[in-house]
């Protein structure tokens, strides 16, 4: 954990409200504090510290084709989202991350089936229910890859 004093945090705050990213804030936290700390450290203080990384509006969010392998899911990160409604599909976030996560959390579809998923380092996403060859629809897919790719942007991921 950081160890900041309170006008290290004030300094931390206001990269926030400029719009810092966290890779930003880790790089700036290097450079002028001179405490090395990870990408998960600064996650984890911008948490503690209850502060919102803003989401950049110049850049859309991206959507990933889940029956696509991981190589040709990444590509697909490089293309704009197309426009969809969640819908009836709900998207949450873990508090505590999955170990071997990045990130991690909770989808029920439209059919109200639930589902964890966990996406990892190499940006493989796991999906499963606990049923048996359970496939979602495809609009579920679309809406659960839509709502995730929103919730980890605006986690500043």
């Amino acid at each position: 954990m950081i160890q900041l004093n309170e006008e290290q945090k004030k300094l931390v705050q206001q990269w926030v409200k400029e719009g810092s990213t966290l890779s930003e804030i880790q790089k700036k936290i290097t450079e002028e504090f001179k405490i090395h700390v990870t990408f998960m450290d600064v996650r984890f203080l911008i948490l503690d510290l209850n502060l919102k990384i803003k989401e950049n509006e110049k850049t859309p969010a991206k959507a990933v084709d889940l029956s696509k392998s991981a190589p040709a899911a990444a590509a697909e990160l490089e293309k704009p989202e197309e426009t969809g409604v969640a819908g009836a599909v709900s998207v949450e976030l873990d508090r505590v991350v999955k170990a071997g996560a990045i990130v991690s959390g909770s989808v029920t579809f439209s059919d109200g089936v639930k589902a964890s998923w966990s996406l990892d380092q190499l940006g493989r996403l796991g999906l499963s229910s606990g049923k048996q060859n359970y496939r979602p629809s495809e609009e579920d897919l679309q809406a659960f890859q839509q709502e995730l790719a929103r919730l980890i942007q605006n986690r500043g991921f």
